[in-house]
């Protein structure tokens, strides 16, 4: 384990304490002062402050300039966590998220509540494989869960954004429900995401694929359809090659496209390195945008 990694995991273990002792409390008097329940939160913030410091001592002496790269995707998307909007873009540096975005399909959401996208269609050139209607949008009480077919970004194409080599290849991992409900959300925030947390990279980010563009630059998408691959490691893949599918594998709360660039092909060694996406730039939150190019099949 890396000693960058180390705060963000001790702060994990604290807040998972935390939610013992109170879940033990309901049924058993605590044989100390109840005060001292909440030690593990302030643990866990100080843990948290301490990553963050080494994170920005590291981030300021290895800051590199944007790489220009082809967008990951085809079609109109809409950007999530975006690291225009705030850096780190998800929070955290760890795995090598510092620059990472999400993005999902910019359809009109449907349901019960909206979402952080708007806009309308938005399938990629041979569409989403199996699915219908708009993005469903947050759900507060009822559906709890849906199933990632439901979403018209599951099976969309994922792109190549360079000339590369296929380092790390993986779409084992299953499918899960979607987390876009009160209840979801609860239990991703409470409980999935924090054990996911605690098992490493792999399971945060599911079914990926990292791939070499030179110049110690690599690129790694998250959450990759199950099966979907294309490519396996040491392949050489073209830009604007298909090399699997958006999925909704790992940690997500529904089928989105995770896409980062880092200095390292281990994402528990990587750093971020900020990345720009030709003809677009780096969209903000919300924003919605159009990748164009026709997919290859290499």
């Amino acid at each position: 384990m890396s000693a960058r990694r180390l705060p963000g995991l001790l702060a994990r273990v604290f807040v998972l304490v935390f939610v013992a002792l109170v879940v033990t409390g309901l049924f058993v008097e605590y044989p100390f002062p109840s005060w001292l329940v909440f030690l593990p939160l302030v643990l866990a913030w100080t843990a948290s402050i301490a990553g963050g410091r080494m994170a920005s001592r590291d981030l300021r002496a290895a800051r590199r300039e944007a790489v220009e790269v082809l967008p990951p995707v085809a079609g109109r998307w809409s950007a999530l966590n975006s690291p225009a909007d705030r850096v780190p873009s998800h929070g955290l540096h760890t795995f090598g998220q510092t620059y990472a975005i999400d993005i999902v399909t910019a359809d009109a959401p449907v349901g019960i509540a909206a979402d952080d996208a708007d806009g309308t269609v938005a399938e990629g050139p041979e569409g989403p494989a199996g699915t219908t209607g708009g993005r469903p949008g947050f759900a507060w009480l009822w559906p709890v869960a849906r199933r990632p077919r439901a979403f018209p970004g599951f099976g969309a194409p994922l792109l190549a954004v360079a000339d590369a080599t296929v380092v790390a290849a993986d779409d084992t991992q299953r499918d899960h429900l979607s987390r876009n409900s009160l209840l979801g959300l609860a239990y991703l925030l409470l409980a999935e995401g924090e054990a996911r947390g605690l098992a490493g990279a792999h399971r945060v980010f599911g079914n990926r694929v990292v791939l070499d563009l030179g110049d110690g630059t690599y690129a790694a998408y998250a959450h990759v359809q199950r099966g979907s691959l294309q490519v396996r490691a040491g392949d050489t893949v073209r830009a604007g090659q298909r090399i699997a599918r958006c999925g909704n594998s790992g940690n997500t709360t529904e089928p989105h496209v995770h896409f980062q660039l880092m200095d390292h092909p281990d994402l528990e060694k990587a750093r971020g390195i900020p990345f720009t996406w030709r003809g677009i730039g780096v969209p903000a939150n919300g924003e919605v945008f159009e990748a164009e190019g026709a997919v290859s099949n290499g």
